[in-house]
């Protein structure tokens, strides 16, 4: 999966002239919390929701309504935005694109084709998108309905490969697979299939028959 999969294209920018004011009004309007900063056409900041809050005149201050607002509407946004931006190209994998954010310590990446802003992507967009699915949530943050098989040491090759083959013999409906890496103390991988059937016994007796040990949670 690619940064392009996941990312958002309807991008809201600003110039680096706008004023906070003005940069809280878009946010507001548009429900974001990050802008980036574009000055014809070029990439040359962004300022998020969290910048804005810092700079802006606390409302314990001893200036008046008219003070502080005169100093919100004049005061820019080029005056307190991020200059180094953490940009990933649209053909980044997920993976990859993870990485860059953990290893930056940011909460987002603007992505750029030929230099142009095409997108944004946050680590909103990484749990909804990906992380959800695999976990069996659905828009909305609702669980899927069905039954969740968590099957100890199968998410080895072969095993996977079994437990999969075992699981399509039996028609079962899988909504999503995943392995997970292993617990402290223990050497192999878990395996966890997400099913839509609420009666999965079958399945449960032959992965014992096997020698797995398996532990089922309803989800509905």
């Amino acid at each position: 999966m690619y940064i392009s999969d996941v990312m958002t294209t309807n991008v809201v920018t600003i110039p680096s002239s706008s004023s906070i004011a003005d940069a809280k009004r878009i946010m507001t309007a548009h429900k974001v919390e990050r802008l980036p900063v574009v000055d014809k056409g070029k990439l040359v900041g962004i300022v998020t929701a969290r910048r804005l809050d810092q700079v802006s005149p606390s409302k314990a201050s001893s200036l008046t309504v008219w003070e502080l607002s005169y100093l919100l509407e004049k005061t820019t946004v080029k005056e307190i935005m991020e200059k180094n931006v953490v940009t990933v190209p649209t053909d980044m994998t997920v993976e990859e694109a993870v990485s860059v954010a953990q290893s930056n310590k940011v909460g987002s990446l603007v992505v750029l084709e030929d230099g142009r802003v095409v997108g944004i992507v946050t680590t909103n967009d990484f749990f909804y998108k990906i992380a959800n699915p695999i976990l069996g949530v659905a828009k909305g943050g609702t669980p899927l309905p069905g039954t969740r098989i968590e099957i100890s040491g199968g998410g080895e090759g072969k095993a996977m490969e079994e437990i999969i083959s075992t699981t399509n013999k039996l028609g079962l409906k899988m909504l999503s697979v995943h392995s997970m890496p292993p617990v402290e103390g223990v050497a192999t991988k878990d395996f966890c299939i997400h099913t839509q059937n609420e009666d999965v016994s079958q399945l449960v007796s032959e992965l014992e028959s096997k020698g797995y040990k398996v532990n089922l949670r309803k989800v509905s």
